[in-house]
Parts: C-alpha cells; structure tokens; sequence
C-alpha cells in the first residue's frame, strides 16, 4: 500500500489529520495525479477490467463510501490480478484491491475491514495532506512508488529497487509523513464499517492474522505487511472497539462467494482449478454450495471440458435461478460450444431483468459485433451510455460498432471520450484531430467534435500550466 505505518508509541496522541481546509492541494489536482498514475497501472498486465469483480468490488467500496463521513468524493475500485495479500490507495479515490486479498478473507467483512482502511485513507485526504506540504518534489517520488507496489507483486526486491530509483531522500520523508496517518485510518474504518452494517470483528481478525503470518515469512512477508505494518497496539485498539458493540453475525453475499470462487478457478492449472473445486464439494469444504459449483464450471470450462461443464451448470442454475452471474456464464459457455443462437438468446433474456449489469452488456455487444450485427451492438451501448458516462470501455465498444459501420467521425469521437475517461487528455484530442479529418458527418456532428476539441485543450492547457507551478 501506499500508506505505510511503523509503530507508534503506546499514548502518543494523533495529529489533528482530519481538517480538510489544511490542505491546500485542489482535488482536481489531486484526481489528475490519481489519473495519471492509473494511465501506467492500466497497461500492466497484473490490472483487470474484469467487469463482474471490478462491479463487486465497487458495490463493497460504495456501500462503505456511503456510510463515510464525506460520501462526495469519487472513488474508482480496481482489481489486481496478483496473490499477494495487498491493497493500497492512489490519490483521487483510486483503491486497488489485489486478488489474493478477496481470497485469503475469510468473509466480506474482513475484505470490507481491509477496504473500508483504504476508504478512510482517502475521505480524511492523507495523501493529498503529504502532496500538499511536500509540493511537487513528492508527485514523481508517489508516481513511482505507485508503480513500485505493481512491480513488487513477481520480485519482492524489484519493487524496493523501484522505490530506491524514485529518490531515496524524498520517499523516506514520504513514508515518515504517513505513519501518522495508519491509526486515523483504523478508526475511522472501524466507524465507517459499523456504519455500512458490517461485521466489525472482521477488520481486527484479518489483521491479527496477518499478524500471526509474519513469523513464517521474515523479509519475503506478504506486501501488505511490507508496506502496512500491523502492531499489536493496533490490533488491541480495533478488539477494545469491537468488544463495546453488540455482537452482529453478518452473512455473506453470494456476489462475493461467486467473485471469490471466479478469482480460484482461474489459479493454476485448468486441472488443478478442478480438482480443488471437486474436492471442496465431495468433502463439503465450502462457505457456499452454489459458489463451489460456479467455480467448478468456470474451471472445467478452462479445461474445455464443456460435456461436464454444462451438467454442472444445470445443477449451478436451479440453486441461484435469478443470478445475472450464473446467466453471464451461461452465455460464455453457448460461445465456447459453438451454439452462437442460444449464447445470443440468454444474453437477450438476462438483460430484461439485470439490464445494469455490465458483464452482460459487454458479452452481448461483442457477440453481435462477431456476428455482424453491429446497428444493434450500438443501439445496446447507446441505451446503457446514460448510466455508464464513466466507462471507459463502454465508449469503446460504441467506437468498435461505429467502426464495423464504416463511421470514421464518430468512431474517433467514442474512442476520443474512452481515452479521456482513462485520465489520457492527449490522446483524447489526438483523436478528436483525427475525427475533424475523417472527412464523413454532418455540419452538427462535426461542429460538436470542434466544440469538445476546444473544450479539452483549453484543459490541457490549464494541467500544463499547474505542472509549471
């Protein structure tokens, strides 16, 4: 994580962190670094735009925005595909969640402990707090460690090679800026989980796990305690708080037992996936029956065991007969068959129901794009445009369906709106050049593409000059 803590004397009183108005570091600002930082994790191949996980993690991530203090600010939860046991937040409501994080919690809550941490490291504007009182010496040294947790994930000394090339004075005052901060995190998490209906056990038993972890694993520790460091003090104030409520047994969501069991069906072999799944159902090692048996047909899918595949999923759909998860499965699974008709029908029949869910929209557009039918794969993304205004791969499947239309102004234009989504300015206005010289669209489409040019250079020029500040 970005926010790092050493241990903190037994009565040393915390800063007063929590007043905004110290900070003079604008949030526009703030979201710009965010963005510009995400541009590099975004082409890592560790980063998923997994459409079902990343809507899981956000769902969790705004159910504890919501019960925050200051539920204004814009979050954006993102997936890593990585087995090390680490999260960490980027400035302007960026929280990256790794995979092994969802899989080694033992209930949502205990993923919603860890996450609703990182919330509070935002919504008290830690970051913003260290950016602001080290200027523009700090932003390349944040950059890069950033990047240097991405890097950590295969070599453990990568990643403290990368923090060491980022300016070994500047990070140091960094990470001794936020150790402060680790405490104020914990409480304010703590509050925020009880708030959104949680199991407030779940942050102080993941922690005391981890804890526990440390004495097998000495200097190749998992990365959330190499760059999170747990006291016991902590633990003991998180316990002390838990112990002064009433006792709530929160269960968990399917979402979560089906994301958890998608993220294990794809570690390892295809043979492996299937065989754990097998033996977690003969033995009845499981949280959930039907998540088991999702993950079991996800994983024999992967083994192109597709006879099986689908005797196991009509066990899997009379257990969850109204899951978008399960028919977003049974979609993949008419494509991977070959039975492109049945793949389109449950693709059409689902999204009556669960018309927000992005997987099938995504699935389905693709698919009639494959089979020629790119009108309606546009019509599909322009009704679900509205409730999606910041989805960047949504406006690019609507330039994918302009493109197969032969529409080169307006193919430009989506694909301008995607990169500017992504925190790419300069390649949105690339594109927006490329589609004043398409040579197709009328006066009206052509007058908006000159409109939104000068809309977004007048922004890069406005970033260009905070730079020069």
């Amino acid at each position: 994580m970005l926010f790092c803590a050493l241990p903190i004397a037994m009565g040393q009183s915390l800063p007063d962190l929590g007043d905004v108005s110290q900070s003079d570091m604008p949030p526009q600002m703030e979201r710009r670094l965010g963005e510009s930082i995400m541009r590099e994790i975004r082409a890592d191949p560790s980063y998923s735009n997994d459409p079902e996980v990343t809507d899981y993690l956000n769902t969790l991530g705004y159910k504890l925005v919501a019960a925050s203090a200051d539920s204004r600010q814009q979050f954006n939860f993102f997936l890593i595909m990585d087995p090390q046991v680490n999260a960490f937040a980027l400035p302007g409501g960026f929280v990256g969640i790794n995979s092994g994080l969802m899989l080694t919690a033992q209930s949502e809550s205990e993923l919603a402990g860890v996450v609703s941490h990182e919330v509070a490291h935002v919504t008290q504007r830690h970051m913003a707090r260290m950016l602001a009182q080290q200027k523009q010496s700090a932003v390349t040294s944040i950059a890069a460690l950033a990047l240097a947790v991405l890097a950590a994930r295969a070599n453990p000394d990568l990643g403290q090679a990368a923090m060491a090339a980022a300016s070994a004075s500047s990070v140091q005052s960094t990470l001794n800026y936020t150790r402060d901060h680790e405490r104020e995190a914990d409480r304010v998490g703590f509050q925020v989980l009880e708030k959104a209906g949680f199991d407030v056990q779940g942050m102080a038993a993941f922690f005391e796990r981890m804890q526990r972890a440390t004495r097998f694993y000495e200097t190749n520790a998992p990365a959330y305690l190499r760059t999170h460091p747990i006291t016991y003090e902590r633990i003991a104030d998180m316990q002390n708080r838990a112990q002064n409520l009433p006792y709530k047994q929160v269960p968990d969501s399917i979402d979560f037992q089906l994301m958890r069991a998608k993220l294990k069906s794809a570690q390892g072999t295809a043979q492996e996936a299937v065989a754990f799944f097998e033996e977690s159902l003969a033995e009845r090692k499981y949280l959930s029956e039907a998540a088991s048996r999702y993950g079991l047909v996800t994983a024999l899918m992967r083994a192109k065991s597709y006879g099986r595949a689908g005797r196991e999923y009509a066990t899997l759909r009379r257990a969850l007969p109204d899951s978008p998860a399960v028919d977003a499965l049974a979609g993949r699974y008419y494509v991977a068959i070959g039975d492109t008709g049945m793949a389109l029908q449950t693709y059409r029949d689902s999204l009556r129901s669960h018309s927000g869910y992005r997987a099938l929209v995504y699935e389905y557009a693709e698919l009639l794009l494959v089979t020629r039918q790119a009108g309606e794969a546009l019509k599909l993304v322009e009704s679900r445009l509205p409730y999606s205004v910041s989805d960047y791969h949504m406006y690019e499947l609507q330039a994918k369906c302009y493109a197969a239309l032969g529409k080169r102004l307006s193919q430009h234009r989506a694909s301008a709106e995607a990169y500017y989504r992504m925190g790419n300015l300069r390649g949105a206005i690339d594109q927006l050049m490329l589609a004043q010289k398409s040579g197709d669209g009328d006066f009206y489409q052509q007058s908006s593409v000159d409109a939104r040019l000068r809309e977004l250079r007048l922004q890069d020029d406005e970033v260009r000059r905070e730079s020069r500040k």
